[in-house]
């Protein structure tokens, strides 16, 4: 019996959680009330008092169940099983733009769209919405690393500022849809995202291929010899 009842408290909070990463998404932080969170987990006041403090103590607690789903359903997707960590990096921002379905609170981001809403007013929720956002990154920044040493790629930025830029363009690409009640803008600035990551490494591995080399030194012997018949 004492196991039975685990269960069903564990099974109760799981469905708060899960409730509260439709329902804020779909409502806002500020709108959606304890009273509507236990309506539509189908639970009671005192159900979700057992589990959660306060709908503060919810939110912060969702943001951390958002990283833990998201966290893994990214671990098994596709693009994942790819042995080149660059080609794994543009399939991932592929996997990201084919997401962009649906209701809009069915496909953005619960840490976003929390976090536009209550950084000022709420540090605590702020925080718990930056360590998913970061925590994401972070992966992230384990295939930009290597797509880096791979392909000996050097410049003014590094693996952790590019892969909080995707996130930067993903999370704006979310606001642009809900601005314009519509997924096109969004799906256009994640093509964007995935070119503008092809162009930054086709750039930095072209000026290092020995072509590019030999081509340089062509094109200057050419306008040295020229040099010397106008002298």
């Amino acid at each position: 019996m004492a196991a039975m009842s685990a269960n069903v408290t564990a099974s109760s909070r799981e469905r708060i959680l899960d409730v509260a990463l439709q329902v804020f998404r779909a409502k806002g932080y500020t709108a959606t009330s304890v009273d509507d969170l236990c309506a539509a987990a189908h639970l009671t006041k005192g159900s979700f008092f057992h589990h959660f403090k306060s709908k503060e103590d919810l939110a912060i607690a969702a943001a951390e169940h958002w990283s833990n789903r998201t966290d893994a359903f990214f671990a098994a997707a596709p693009y994942q099983s790819l042995a080149d960590p660059l080609q794994r990096l543009l399939a991932y921002v592929d996997f990201r733009g084919s997401l962009l379905k649906g209701q809009l609170p069915e496909f953005t981001c619960f840490a976003g769209t929390l976090v536009q809403e209550v950084f000022a007013t709420h540090p605590l929720i702020r925080d718990a919405c930056n360590r998913s956002i970061s925590g994401h990154a972070a992966a992230v920044e384990r295939d930009v690393g290597a797509a880096m040493r791979k392909y000996r790629v050097k410049g003014e930025w590094t693996a952790a500022s590019l892969a909080l830029h995707t996130q930067a363009v993903l999370q704006g690409a979310f606001i642009l849809a809900k601005a314009r009640d519509g997924t096109q803008v969004a799906a256009e600035s994640v093509a964007h995202l995935r070119r503008y990551i092809a162009m930054l490494f086709k750039s930095s591995t072209s000026s290092r291929s020995p072509h590019a080399k030999r081509k340089k030194v062509r094109i200057d012997r050419k306008s040295a010899s020229g040099a010397a018949r106008t002298a």
